[in-house]
């Protein structure tokens, strides 16, 4: 939490910050970022998406505005595009005032329905994609052609912690490190066949994606290194297929991994 205090500026109005974070899922402690805002008297926003409001309920630690991709969990189908943005009548007024007076962000009534119809679904939904998580999680991490696994269901991450008490759950991403080179990467995940490669999550098919090619191409070859977006990171978002196909699906394509 100190890098946090130390970046803050005389100009700087607000903190906002995801977790856990993509696609290292490293878990912030919503507590102490909550304190630290109030102490400098800035508004603290926190990106729910992963989490959903099952799992985790940021405003509940102090956080002032939380936001949700609606697209990925809460509508859990991959057809739609919209956000949400939560918080009490003095933070959502102005943005009411301005952003959708001014520009008209304002969703469609035919998506409004797309999303209630996933959320019927989300408790069940969020049961299946973090058993899976885990299960792909805990296989990988024993799979010797796999260098590091990131899930904070794991005991061995430093997310544990915050199982049970700042989270429910460890939610249905997952991310790892592979003993290979680019080519070798993008080439396991082309031999998949269970899986839909995409850079979007949260959707009942298992969708996988290669940050330094796809979401992250953009940056620059030491912008990636100073985030940790090295060749070989994989993410996975986990899908309510069994977990054993997901699992076989992921086994064929390791094994030819050289």
């Amino acid at each position: 939490m100190q890098a946090v205090c130390d970046a803050i500026q005389p100009n700087t109005r607000m903190i906002f910050c995801e977790t856990p974070v993509n696609p290292h899922l490293t878990v912030y402690d919503l507590q102490a970022i909550a304190e630290i805002a109030q102490q400098y008297q800035l508004i603290s926003v926190v990106d729910n998406t992963f989490m959903t409001p099952l799992l985790q309920q940021p405003i509940n630690f102090g956080i002032d505005i939380v936001v949700h991709s609606a697209t990925k969990f809460l509508n859990g189908h991959g057809d739609v595009i919209a956000g949400i943005v939560c918080g009490d009548c003095s933070h959502l007024e102005p943005i009411r005032m301005h952003s959708l007076k001014d520009i008209g962000a304002v969703i469609s009534p035919h998506d409004a329905w797309l999303i209630l119809r996933g959320m019927k679904t989300l408790d069940v939904r969020m049961q299946r994609h973090c058993q899976n998580a885990q299960l792909i999680a805990e296989y990988l991490e024993q799979h010797p052609q796999v260098e590091q696994v990131f899930y904070p269901g794991l005991e061995t991450d430093a997310g544990y912690r915050f199982i049970g008490q700042q989270m429910v759950a460890a939610g249905g991403l997952v991310a790892f490190t592979l003993k290979a080179d680019l080519s070798q990467c993008q080439a396991f995940i082309n031999r998949l066949q269970l899986f839909s490669i995409a850079v979007s999550l949260g959707d009942a098919e298992s969708l996988i994606q290669h940050p330094a090619s796809m979401t992250h191409s953009p940056y620059t070859p030491e912008m990636r290194l100073q985030a940790g977006i090295t060749d070989n990171l994989i993410r996975i978002s986990a899908g309510l297929e069994d977990a054993e196909d997901i699992i076989a699906d992921l086994a064929q394509a390791l094994a030819q991994v050289n």
